[in-house]
């Protein structure tokens, strides 16, 4: 089982043809790859890999964060 912390994108850009993405989480931002999927600055994504797997709604990403947050107490 897999548990993933939601990121938000807070950077888009070109890397040698391909789509990579600055990816902020708790503590610390980390370069993902884009393979196909429609994202923009300020959207909450999973990253498996380092490349980005799925899109969260803002909503679904905050409590999820919040929930991250308590158990990290």
């Amino acid at each position: 089982m897999c548990l993933a912390i939601p990121g938000k994108i807070i950077d888009i850009y070109k890397k040698e043809g391909n789509e990579e993405v600055v990816v902020q989480y708790p503590g610390e931002t980390r370069i993902a790859r884009n393979v196909g999927l429609a994202v923009k600055k300020g959207d909450y994504v999973i990253v498996q890999a380092k490349i980005i797997v799925q899109r969260v709604p803002e909503d679904e990403a905050l409590e999820s964060l919040k929930v991250w947050k308590e158990v990290g107490k």
